[in-house]
């Protein structure tokens, strides 16, 4: 399966623009990989230039954000499939949403959450109930 995955309040806790603290996605995302699933990332994380004033003077600041993101799944030894969209989808359509079989997104309707942990403001994806959910549907 191709499985668009988001990446703030679903593979880290909301810390945005900073890589947020681990919420127990590692361990789930390498099990789909390594049963031969690809992952695309999609998520509302870019990588830009911004216009900031320091010590009065304009300066252009290079935020890369989204760069930051992929560099996480590589730093834990989870190999993407696509950023931003199916590698795939290219030959047959021009939209730019990421084409996938599943999506995991805490803004998700129906995705299980976590939202009464004392460290977060936002609630975040519960892992150990995604595991489950995709063990039954033979995902995993």
């Amino acid at each position: 399966m191709d499985i668009c995955i988001d990446f703030d309040g679903t593979c880290v806790a909301h810390e945005y623009p900073l890589i947020g603290k681990d919420i127990g996605a590692i361990p789930v995302l390498q099990e789909l990989t390594e049963k031969g699933h690809r992952l695309i990332l999609f998520t509302m994380r870019s990588d830009r230039k911004k216009k900031k004033k320091v010590d009065g003077q304009e300066v252009v600041i290079e935020e890369k954000v989204l760069t930051e993101a992929v560099q996480w799944f590589a730093d834990n030894g989870i190999p993407l499939y696509g950023v931003q969209k199916n590698p795939t989808q290219r030959f047959w359509t021009s939209s730019p949403k990421a084409y996938g079989h599943l999506y995991i997104d805490d803004a998700n309707l129906g995705c299980p959450l976590i939202v009464d942990d004392e460290e977060s403001e936002r609630p975040y994806v519960d892992w150990h109930k995604v595991r489950e959910m995709l063990i039954e549907k033979g995902i995993l």
